[in-house]
């Protein structure tokens, strides 16, 4: 391994990582008992993944949508080199890993924009947008949206399985460069290029207006 450890993730990317998890964990803790926090969480997952969209475009290097998402050959290519022993190390994603990344987020987004129609079965708690709907069809939404949930809990236990997989098979820990920011590798790899300042706080000005604007059911008045 390498001497120095190299950095690999920025805080406001680690950030989004644990704030999502625990927000995803708190809306389903907290579906049909407490549906006030459970919308709170709702509209702060939602303020979440329009920070992470922007971030995927003006962020580090590694959080960038166009550094680690690439199509089926690149895919196959590194498929077949880590079958071979010689997958080339790179910090952020894989090919790989990069699909479970657009997979886990766009589930969420569903989860989370079918949840502002959604309403339960006697009318009385629902989505702020359920009132612009028919009732059949809020409730047809509901019941997707419980559906949408049971592929985000599909998808987190496959994560587990991968990092596992990882930590046993490969010797790799992939939870700690997540919490630290940093990675060792075993040769030279580019590490992670930081985003100026004035991008963050735009980012967080979006996350923030998108979660008011959704718990307002998107009014302007």
């Amino acid at each position: 391994m390498s001497e120095s450890p190299t950095p690999v993730w920025d805080g406001p990317t680690r950030l989004f990582h644990w704030a999502l998890a625990i927000l995803v964990l708190v809306a389903w803790l907290t579906a049909g008992e407490q549906m006030t926090l459970h919308r709170g969480a709702g509209y702060a997952i939602l303020g979440l993944l329009a920070f992470r969209v922007w971030w995927g475009f003006a962020g580090g290097s590694t959080a960038r949508f166009s550094q680690f998402v690439r199509g089926p050959s690149a895919i196959r290519a590194y498929l077949s080199a880590s079958r071979q022993g010689h997958a080339p190390e790179r910090a952020g994603h894989n090919p790989l890993g990069a699909l479970s990344v657009i997979a886990l987020l766009g589930l969420v987004a569903l989860q989370a924009g079918l949840g502002l129609f959604a309403i339960d079965e006697d009318g009385f708690e629902g989505g702020p947008l359920s009132d612009r709907i028919d009732f059949d069809l809020a409730r047809q939404i509901a019941e997707w949206h419980e559906l949408s949930f049971r592929l985000i809990q599909a998808l987190v236990v496959l994560h587990l399985a991968a990092i596992l997989y990882y930590v046993f098979r490969k010797r790799e820990d992939l939870l700690r460069p997540m919490v630290t920011g940093v990675r060792r590798f075993s040769g030279p790899v580019q590490g992670l290029v930081r985003a100026p300042l004035w991008r963050l706080a735009v980012g967080v000005g979006i996350g923030l207006a998108v979660a008011f604007a959704a718990s307002r059911g998107f009014k302007l008045g």
